[in-house]
């Protein structure tokens, strides 16, 4: 990232800004959006310190950070926020720039969980939970973490064995396809 070593204070706010069309700068720190945030407990930084850290060119902080990958993107702190930033959508773009840097992320688990959900959502149109457990638990290295589990879920209807596919996958993965170019720098 050119943005590492710059000396240009604003280069990670405008570039960030180019992405998601969101002002970090306008955040005045009232703390509304940490204070309503639901996964705020488990946050190493807060939402309103990540718009801290944007605020004085802090990529390494940011991208290093647990607290982007745990963001739910609820947008709650977006709704409280009295100077309108989306900040889900900074959120969002943080995670963006945390993957395209290639550098060490902040929660491993949390991005392998969530390359797992999409390739499931890619292949079916719907998140087969069975396959997303498993696979989860595979990555981790920890294969029967949750296996006393399935039985009880199973009986009660609430874990099927075949993932089950949307009608229209073929609209899925053109949303796939579409999404990469949108997303290609």
């Amino acid at each position: 990232m050119s943005y590492l070593n710059s000396r240009d204070i604003h280069q990670l706010r405008n570039h960030i800004l180019s992405i998601s069309g969101e002002d970090a700068s306008k955040c005045i720190q009232c703390g509304k959006c940490s204070a309503g945030c639901p996964v705020s407990p488990e946050m190493d930084v807060q939402p309103n310190q990540v718009l801290r850290l944007i605020q004085i060119n802090d990529p390494e902080g940011l991208l290093r950070c647990s607290t982007i990958w745990i963001c739910a993107s609820c947008q709650t702190c977006s709704v409280r926020c009295p100077e309108d930033i989306d900040i889900a959508k900074i959120m969002d773009s943080l995670r963006k720039l945390a993957l395209e840097a290639k550098g060490p992320l902040g929660e491993k688990k949390v991005v392998r969980l969530d390359e797992i959900f999409l390739d499931s959502i890619r292949k079916r149109g719907r998140v087969h939970e069975l396959e997303l457990v498993m696979k989860y638990n595979l990555a981790l290295r920890q294969p029967f973490k949750d296996a006393h589990l399935g039985p009880v879920m199973f009986t009660r209807g609430k874990l099927s064995l075949l993932g089950h596919k949307i009608k229209e996958i073929g609209k899925m993965k053109e949303i796939f396809q579409n999404s990469k170019r949108l997303f290609k720098h």
